[in-house]
């Protein structure tokens, strides 16, 4: 049913933005994930467990060296197979953002750590300018094998620091707030299921709806062989991250889980706003893979949770 509502949301969401004037974006939709999906699961995070950091080195240079180098190479290659410029953009910009408004969810959901989880998410969100430096040097080395022209990608710097203010201080600090009001905070947990699935819904609607979105019917009127293709790359990284995902980490262990969401769930939210600001760059083609994403990933990932719940830990 959650699949469903996945496309359905989808679905309403061109359409609206199709027949309508579409929705302007604003930063307001990622206070909204912050507050609807991250907040609810850092209840029981507490200030010392920064220390986990150093109490698991290794898992965190795994994690890390998977999103930022093992998973970029990945969609490089799969970017070059794509012969397409924008698209190659979309699936490394993918690489490059791990995790998302939704992975803390799905760590909670799933019996991860969630105090691990939120780590992870605040050091990914504090490494977007890095994220950034690769895009644009992805962009500078490839763009003469597309035979395309390149200029610098757009600053992103602001936007970095309003999205760590939206998806990490204020979320924390509303937690904070809930724990005094133990009432707000037992109604919040009775109703999470309610709450994570209302708040899907809107968040692939809108996003859908936005007017930027639209000139993927430009895409389809004119570039349509660009479609298979872009669901081939994303289906492609999706399979190989999932894959390697898999046998990297032990999902017994709610550390290692934490960190296993990490890898299989990419911040699509983040990468859509980046790509809307940079596809005079690209190309609009480079928002394909990620409107596609939105419907692997999703899926994917109740998918996976079901798994988890119903085994402990993914079938071989």
């Amino acid at each position: 049913m959650q699949i469903l509502f996945v496309f359905l949301a989808a679905a309403l969401g061109l359409a609206y933005g199709h027949n309508f004037d579409g929705f302007v974006f604003h930063q307001n939709i990622c206070l909204f994930a912050g507050l609807t999906m991250i907040m609810p699961s850092l209840f029981n995070v507490k200030y010392k467990d920064v220390g986990l950091v150093l109490k698991h080195p290794g898992l965190m240079i795994k994690n890390f060296g998977m999103n930022f180098v093992l998973f970029p190479l990945i969609a490089l290659g799969i970017g070059l197979v794509s012969k397409d410029f924008g698209i190659a953009a979309g699936i490394f910009l993918l690489s490059v953002l791990g995790g998302g408004g939704m992975v803390m969810h799905w760590i909670k959901k799933s019996g991860g750590d969630s105090s691990m989880g939120f780590l992870i998410l605040l050091i990914n969100l504090l490494l977007v300018s890095l994220s950034m430096l690769m895009l644009h040097l992805f962009g500078l080395y490839t763009s003469g094998y597309f035979e395309q022209n390149y200029e610098n990608v757009v600053n992103m710097k602001n936007f970095a620091k309003a999205v760590i203010i939206l998806l990490i201080i204020v979320p924390f600090v509303a937690s904070r707030a809930v724990l005094f009001v133990p009432r707000l905070k037992a109604l919040i947990e009775a109703n999470r299921k309610y709450i994570s699935n209302v708040s899907i819904f809107i968040i692939v609607f809108y996003l859908f709806g936005l007017q930027k979105s639209q000139m993927l019917f430009d895409v389809y009127d004119f570039e349509p062989e660009l479609i298979p293709t872009a669901v081939g790359a994303v289906l492609s990284f999706y399979t190989a991250v999932l894959f390697i995902s898999r046998w990297s980490y032990d999902l017994s262990i709610p550390q290692e889980k934490a960190a296993f969401w990490h890898s299989i769930t990419r911040y699509i939210t983040l990468a859509l706003v980046i790509a809307t600001f940079s596809s005079t760059t690209f190309g609009i083609s480079m928002l394909l893979p990620l409107m596609i994403a939105y419907v692997v990933q999703i899926p994917l990932a109740i998918y996976t949770d079901k798994k988890i719940t119903q085994a402990g830990a993914l079938p071989s």
